[in-house]
């Protein structure tokens, strides 16, 4: 008897192995079932403490206008959890179920799943450590076909290198309008990146770019896979030109700086100084080098 009770004990996991069991089922989860699956994962863990921890390392939480709820509240949709903040210590303090009313129907988050399977995929591959959510920004208690509504695709991302003297982020914003009754979906993308290079000096970059676009309004996961590649294409193209930007900087914006030559169009002679007027008197004025 008490040789079972040993085992029982020697088979009992640790916080830290629980919370890492419990992240695994979260990212493994499947498209559009993940609010299912961390439902049932708490309930498993039965530890509130635990839970949150592994949603809180498995999903950030974006805070943005467009999951605010409350004034230190923040819908996560994915995994419709509502995280409560302090804005002081820039932490999560609790975690708490989202209620029917703070969730989309189940109409429009077909969509909102298939939409955020797909850019959860395009985030994953093209920013490295980014984070991404999909929002309903409009007619969200939308229950079938004939009524317009749309969703809002926030991406994140920032490498920062303070031990490398920069820092860098890159923030888009894509509305997506969808439009039954002319079987239309039209997008509107607003990036912005930032970086701040701060050694023996201070250089900032500050760049911003809007773009539209639009596709045919079609089922959700053909949709989505649309979405998903328009803004895959327009960030593609908006990053290439930012590096070809680069690229050129020292023969366009750093050459209009300064101009390398004076206005003479002649450099100075600074070893032969003497042929100038002004050295001259200065020279016979002050006696200079006899």
């Amino acid at each position: 008897m008490a040789d079972e009770e040993d085992a029982r004990e020697a088979e009992q996991l640790s916080d830290t192995q629980k919370k890492e069991i419990a992240k695994w089922f979260l990212l493994n989860s499947p498209a559009g079932e993940i609010q299912y699956v961390a439902k049932d994962v708490r309930s498993v863990l039965d530890d509130d403490r635990v839970y949150n921890e592994a949603a809180a390392e498995a999903f950030p939480v974006l805070i943005t206008s467009f999951g605010e709820l409350e004034e230190n509240e923040f819908l996560d949709p994915r995994t419709a959890q509502v995280a409560i903040v302090d804005h002081v210590k820039q932490a999560c303090i609790d975690v708490r179920p989202a209620t029917d009313e703070e969730l989309p129907s189940p109409y429009i988050e077909e969509f909102r799943c298939s939409l955020d399977a797909e850019i959860l995929k395009y985030v994953g591959e093209a920013y490295p450590k980014g984070i991404c959510s999909v929002y309903c920004s409009k007619g969200k208690d939308v229950e079938g076909p004939g009524t317009e509504f749309e969703l809002v695709v926030v991406i994140s991302a920032a490498r920062n290198s303070p031990q490398n003297f920069c820092n860098g982020s890159w923030r888009s914003v894509w509305n997506v309008e969808f439009k039954d009754d002319v079987q239309i979906l039209e997008l509107q993308g607003k990036l912005q990146v930032g970086a701040h290079y701060f050694e023996e000096g201070n250089v900032q970059l500050d760049a911003k770019h809007e773009c539209k676009d639009s596709t045919i309004f079609q089922a959700p996961e053909e949709s989505a896979f649309s979405i998903a590649n328009i803004i895959r294409h327009h960030e593609a193209e908006y990053l290439t030109s930012l590096e070809a930007c680069y690229t050129n900087l020292p023969d366009t914006t750093f050459k209009d700086l300064r101009r390398k030559l004076p206005v003479t169009r002649t450099l100075f002679p600074w070893h032969n100084t003497l042929q100038f007027s002004l050295t001259r008197d200065i020279t016979k004025e002050f006696g200079i080098g006899k």
